[in-house]
């Protein structure tokens, strides 16, 4: 059992603190982070339980609607709804890297106790698998959310366009990885792609997600720098 929650746990804690000490130039205060974190993982339960209503009433019956639908816009709209109301007008969110910070932190929540839930279910198996993909792939969803909640803190005109796209890409991106592994199995599919290029779909979605959100947090890391050091 402590293997079990060992393995489910270490995924999202490391990218929890990498994003933490990445945040160079105006530190979180570790309670705000540690709230916004628990936020994020008391999130799983209530998504569960729609999804679960979904499920159970057939209200979805196809991978695209419950892929983007279901699972990607459901999942990241209460992850925006949580930055939005808990974080975006907080006195500690001042500085557009704060955005990436707390996304971050929401998403490893929730990813955090996803995982305890998988692992628990499939076994240490599915944590190797889970590790190098679907709890960094919320981290990437969370990046993106994260990196247009940032703008959308410092260009105020444009505040509703910016929180918008915030959701739309990790939405979209959480919905195409999920969309590829959901078509796995489906014997219609299968007649013309293989579950190996199915899945080779969603990892290739996974590293364009990793690419933009490379570009998103060097880009506002390099803001916050200048606006804490301008002279450096």
């Amino acid at each position: 059992m402590l293997g079990i929650f060992s393995a489910g746990i270490a995924p999202g804690l490391a990218l929890l603190s990498y994003f933490y000490l990445k945040d160079e130039y105006g530190a979180e205060p570790l309670s705000v982070v540690f709230r916004t974190f628990i936020y994020g993982a008391l999130l799983v339960f209530p998504i569960m339980f729609i999804q679960y209503v979904i499920d159970v009433e057939h209200l979805v019956v196809s991978e695209f609607l419950n892929a983007f639908l279901t699972t990607g816009f459901l999942e990241e709209f209460f992850k925006w709804f949580i930055l939005f109301y808990a974080i975006y007008q907080h006195v500690e969110f001042d500085e557009p890297f704060d955005g990436i910070v707390y996304s971050v932190m929401i998403g490893m929540g929730f990813a955090t106790v996803e995982n305890i839930l998988y692992v628990q279910q499939h076994g240490l198996g599915t944590a190797l698998v889970r590790m190098f993909l679907s709890v960094p792939a919320h981290a990437t969803f969370a990046i993106l959310m994260g990196y247009f909640a940032g703008k959308a803190k410092f260009k105020p005109e444009r505040r509703k366009f910016y929180l918008f796209t915030g959701i739309f890409w990790a939405a979209f991106f959480h919905g195409t990885y999920d969309f590829f592994l959901f078509l796995q199995g489906n014997p219609t599919v299968n007649k013309y792609l293989s579950d190996s290029l199915l899945f080779a779909g969603a990892v290739g979605s996974f590293i364009f997600a990793v690419w933009l959100s490379k570009r998103a947090i060097k880009e506002h890391h390099n803001l916050s720098k200048n606006m804490f050091h301008p002279d450096i």
